[in-house]
């Protein structure tokens, strides 16, 4: 293996980390740019791929260029009826939708555009650690925002439903909206817990559980390091409604491989 370019960094020695950005970032206008973000959440169309109407989501592509940290959004998709869409491909590593493409509206350019979204993009991507080779060409960021609305009785769920690996070298998870949730229980484990429920596997290998409730509360994962989970969202006892709105970003490398 060719020697890393980046220092040891937390998340390269335990292959998660969690962190608040909230916390950690104070500037004049970080309100009304999570606020402005908040809002991007309300405007998600259905997940098209979603069993039930309790999973709304849009999903848009970028690049970075490690060498001098610049960053650009992606052209969408137009597809032979005109619409723009922005297309997903997990490979085998999502059992719900194995080598298939799954095609998402894109983020709306105000979205992309937001100072905010921007800071996190560049902040989860210096967390991230690579190997000489894939730093001298792009790094590929995928965009995902994804929201669970539920009424009583209904239940909304990740995909896919139990503890799994990405293929992503990196994924980032974000919370912006939460509200009346109940579930939504976090847990990082051993890669060995791959294709699970939570409760099939022994203890010893959860690394961590945990349940983000505030805005910009937030974890990392290195995919081969770990694996991970989200439990499904119901209502809580305080509304009609539940709301878990995420952002989660991912990043993979564009290095040429033939095969």
């Amino acid at each position: 293996m060719e020697k890393l370019l980046t220092q040891s960094k937390p998340l390269q020695e335990n292959g998660f980390i969690r962190f608040d950005l909230k916390q950690m970032w104070s500037y004049p206008t970080l309100g009304e740019e999570l606020s402005q973000l908040q809002q991007a959440f309300a405007d998600l169309p259905p997940d098209p791929y979603a069993p039930n109407h309790t999973r709304f989501r849009r999903y848009s592509r970028a690049i970075i260029l490690p060498w001098d940290g610049s960053f650009c959004w992606l052209p969408n998709h137009i597809r032979e009826d005109g619409v723009e869409v922005c297309e997903y491909f997990q490979g085998t590593f999502n059992a719900e939708h194995v080598d298939t493409y799954r095609a998402f509206a894109p983020l709306s350019e105000a979205t992309k555009a937001n100072p905010l979204l921007h800071n996190i993009i560049l902040h989860d991507y210096e967390q991230t650690f690579w190997e000489a080779r894939d730093l001298v060409m792009p790094i590929h960021v995928g965009v995902h925002l994804v929201n669970f609305l539920v009424k009583p009785g209904e239940e909304a769920f990740a995909s896919p439903n139990h503890i799994h690996q990405d293929g992503e070298p990196f994924t980032f998870a974000h919370l912006i909206t939460y509200r009346n949730v109940k579930g939504g229980l976090n847990a990082i484990a051993h890669p060995d817990c791959t294709g699970k429920q939570l409760d099939e596997v022994p203890e010893h290998l959860v690394h961590t559980r945990f349940t983000l409730t505030e805005p910009l509360d937030s974890y990392g994962v290195c995919d081969r390091m770990v694996s991970h989970y989200v439990s499904p969202v119901t209502c809580g006892p305080n509304g009609s409604i539940a709301e878990r709105g995420m952002l989660l970003i991912d990043y993979t490398p564009t290095v040429i491989a033939i095969t």
